[in-house]
């Protein structure tokens, strides 16, 4: 911005900009991005990564913001490793304004979370089921986190992921698999008719555990071939995909879901934070698929 506002014989720090000793602008950043010939740049595009150029060409994104977030795609509870029931989980969603809410406990091979087998996730299903007969101001959408094993095969019988409307699958185990084997797990998994949705896809825990090993760009260009999607995960030790990936996703067509991954009703509040990080990455609410009604997200999640 600098060298934008010398070649208009100004100058620019961080009291404002300057025309010879007077100050011109300085109260508002709008009125600093205007003197110096720009359209207002949102903080979180401030990165130097082709911002100022997109300004200057009229091709700077329309964020998403968190008021056109139509519902969840990833929630817990406590069948799982969540701490609020179904009807908690769904009374929080809707003083959200939400017009879905998906249930995705955990599968049965992550023992540690009490994951349900089939059996377990069948009774669940009648109960959101009854709960959808009872509530009409909110749609709970039957689903669960599948897990994905070694072999790239998932976690629950084809005859219980039938009944679902959707779900979002995961590694959770043999995260030091080299990055070849990796990523040839995940696009396996994602051969199968049932998959939607990638969770936390390089499963990272800020400050506790690197990012295992995968070959992004394949994996996303895999998921647009198949009608698969990428989560962006709105957990704060999380935030995966990071918006570099964002960015990537967005430039090839590819849709992201932000969800929070809530365990409790409160945490439900996370979607700012995936909000934040789908900003930095570029992510207009096009880009997104938890913006679009249920009657819409229906037809994108039906795999072709």
């Amino acid at each position: 911005m600098r060298k934008l506002a010398v070649a208009r014989g100004l100058k620019l720090n961080e009291y404002g900009v300057f025309k010879g000793e007077k100050r011109i602008a300085g109260r508002t950043e709008e009125e600093v991005f205007r003197q110096v010939g720009l359209p207002y740049i949102e903080p979180e595009l401030r990165e130097d990564h082709g911002e100022i150029e997109a300004a200057a060409h009229g091709t700077l994104p329309k964020l998403i913001a968190i008021e056109d977030v139509r519902g969840d795609l990833h929630v817990h509870t406590k069948a799982s490793d969540g701490r609020d029931s179904i009807n908690e989980m769904a009374e929080a969603a809707r003083q959200r304004g939400y017009a879905y809410l998906a249930i995705t406990d955990h599968t049965k091979h992550v023992t540690i979370a009490h994951g349900l087998t089939a059996k377990r996730l069948t009774k669940q299903i009648e109960q959101i089921e009854a709960y959808n007969q009872r509530t009409r101001s909110l749609r709970v959408l039957k689903a669960a986190e599948v897990d994905i094993l070694e072999d790239g095969s998932l976690d629950l019988p084809d005859s219980v992921l039938g009944q679902l409307d959707l779900t979002v699958c995961a590694i959770h185990y043999k995260f030091d698999l080299p990055v070849d084997k990796q990523t040839e797990r995940i696009i396996r998994a994602m051969d199968h008719p049932r998959f939607n949705i990638l969770a936390h896809p390089t499963g990272r825990l800020i400050g506790e555990r690197e990012a295992y090993q995968v070959d992004m760009e394949r994996l996303m260009q895999a998921a647009l071939e198949r009608g698969c999607y990428l989560e962006l995960n709105a957990q704060p030790e999380r935030l995966d995909l990071t918006e570099i990936h964002c960015r990537l996703a967005k430039e090839i067509g590819l849709k992201v879901a932000v969800s929070t991954d809530a365990h409790t009703a409160a945490s439900l509040g996370y979607m700012r934070f995936g909000i934040g990080q789908a900003r930095r990455g570029w992510l207009e609410p096009n880009d997104v698929l938890n913006t679009r009604s249920w009657r819409d997200l229906k037809v994108l999640l039906k795999r072709p």
